[in-house]
């Protein structure tokens, strides 16, 4: 698929590090992080940064804009998440000044950024790493064991109740019920979407045949909603209902356990981390990027396997120097320990590892001001 040069090595070391520090709470302080341990980064700025972009950061951008204007009083920062599609839309049109994305820049999007961003175009900060729970609303049942081709065949519409035989068979404790299962997906294109279709194709080939992409499969559509917000709320109030949301917002919905190599794994941020280990970074991009691939199809013991990596997509050069700065500094608020923390804190993310922190830092200090 596609990968960046976050230097190989490098780029292994921070993600390897990753779950040693999913809990956010022993990670040491004032070692090794440089500013990016900095929690009131950039204090002093001022003006307005405005980003478009992911639903599913919504609870941690909420923290993080609350944080960073309380350090930085004469700041604004202004975020409209009208979906991952959107912001790299608005991005790569000069129309944002940073974006919050489920998927990293395909080719086509990243020769656009360029036209904006000078010749490095945009790259790519891992902010917020976030499992997709596949949430439910079936009273009574609180968790249900799927592997890959029984959620595959789900979600295009093969299986139609609950207590269909092949989800049967890998839940024989469960009571299940024959209520009609009610899919429902996102109606705008989400890096959501794309990161589960991902996993649906590593995990189903024979059954989810489709080419992944952000938006839902017309062949297979059925009740929508829009946003992370808008499925949530359908499935809440349909009996039956099943959907794909971050975990941050799918609140009292039961949940999927998803089969891993011989074991059933809940949703997790520890779990999240897990299948980051396993992850590669991207290439044909600026030196400093950090977008990265992961492994859908893992057998890693303790590895949730449908995970987001959401990023915030900055320009390597800015018109002004006050959004350089702006830029800047709001990076490095959301990547110190105080910002990661604040959206565990808030939605259940998984916090940066130190090494990862630090690689975030170093293509942090890349942003200039266009000469």
């Amino acid at each position: 698929m596609k990968v960046s040069h976050l230097g190989r090595s490098a780029a292994v070391l921070a993600i390897g590090s990753l779950a040693l520090t999913a809990c956010g709470t022993d990670n040491a302080t004032g070692e090794g992080g440089g500013s990016a341990e900095t929690p009131a980064a950039g204090a002093g700025v001022s003006g307005t940064l405005t980003g478009i972009g992911a639903s599913s950061q919504q609870a941690a951008m909420t923290a993080w804009q609350n944080g960073f204007q309380g350090a930085n009083p004469e700041a604004q920062v202004q975020y409209s998440p009208d979906g991952s599609g959107a912001g790299r839309e608005a991005f790569t049109a000069g129309g944002a000044d940073f974006a919050g994305t489920d998927a990293y820049l395909d080719d086509e999007e990243y020769a656009a950024s360029q036209e904006v961003c000078g010749p490095d175009g945009g790259f790519h900060i891992p902010a917020y790493i976030s499992p997709i729970a596949v949430a439910f609303n079936l009273p009574g049942v609180d968790t249900v064991n799927m592997d890959g081709p029984t959620m595959a065949q789900v979600f295009t519409g093969e299986i139609t109740e609950w207590n269909d035989p092949a989800i049967a068979e890998l839940n024989p404790d469960a009571e299940l019920p024959d209520t009609r299962i009610t899919v429902v997906h996102r109606n705008d294109e989400s890096g959501t979407t794309e990161n589960f279709q991902e996993y649906l194709a590593a995990a189903a080939p024979e059954v989810w045949t489709e080419e992944v992409s952000g938006n839902w499969p017309s062949q297979w559509a059925a009740e929508n909603n829009k946003g992370t917000a808008g499925v949530v709320q359908s499935t809440n109030a349909t009996e039956g209902a099943i959907t794909y949301a971050d975990a941050s917002a799918v609140g009292d919905l039961g949940t999927v356990a998803v089969q891993v190599g011989e074991e059933y794994v809940e949703y997790s941020p520890e779990a999240a981390a897990t299948a980051v280990e396993n992850s590669s970074a991207i290439e044909g991009r600026a030196e400093y990027d950090m977008a990265m691939d992961l492994e859908r199809d893992t057998t890693e013991s303790g590895s949730y396997p449908i995970v987001l990596v959401s990023y915030h997509l900055f320009c390597s050069q800015y018109d002004s120097q006050e959004t350089a700065e702006l830029a800047k500094a709001f990076g490095e608020y959301v990547i110190s320990e105080e910002g990661q923390q604040t959206a565990a804190d808030a939605a259940g993310s998984a916090p940066m590892s130190e090494n990862l922190r630090t690689s975030a830092q170093e293509a942090l200090d890349q942003i200039t001001v266009a000469g």
